[in-house]
């Protein structure tokens, strides 16, 4: 990702996989409302209005559940390295469904198979799936991003 025109690698966690880890820590009948004020911070404009909105929720649930609590505040700074990103396009780093849909595409062709006969033949077939996804993502790439290189 290229911020302020240097080239990083930003860290980052995935927000509904937190929802995920959080809802662990969550009594059932808690977890609806809980989580649906945990994602209020979701549409926040910038770092210091999540930590804001984050702080309320945090404060509103601590004695109901703690762990849930600590489980955000712990992975609180790779949730927040969203904001490093331009504007345009956090929608698409936010989630990961170009990487799970490629993962995705993988398991569709190596399931009906269902064994192979070594490790060389299911790289094979992996290289294959992943090559083609590449070619298409180099005819149409996401628009948002650039590679210069």
């Amino acid at each position: 990702v290229t911020v302020q025109g240097k080239r990083e690698l930003i860290d980052f966690m995935v927000v509904s996989h937190e929802g995920a880890n959080v809802s662990n820590y969550l009594r059932r009948k808690d977890q609806d409302k809980c989580i649906k004020e945990a994602r209020a911070t979701h549409n926040a404009r910038n770092r210091q209005e999540v930590v804001e909105v984050f702080n309320k929720w945090a404060k509103k649930w601590r004695s109901v559940c703690p762990k849930a609590v600590k489980c955000i505040e712990k992975d609180m700074e790779e949730l927040l390295n969203f904001y490093s990103c331009p504007k345009e396009i956090r929608i698409k780093v936010r989630t990961t469904n170009v990487i799970e849909r490629a993962f995705r595409e993988v398991r569709r062709r190596t399931r009906p198979m269902s064994c192979f006969n070594n490790t060389q033949s299911i790289e094979r077939i992996v290289y294959a799936v992943l090559s083609h996804l590449n070619d298409k993502w180099r005819i149409k790439p996401l628009k948002e991003f650039t590679h210069k290189s």
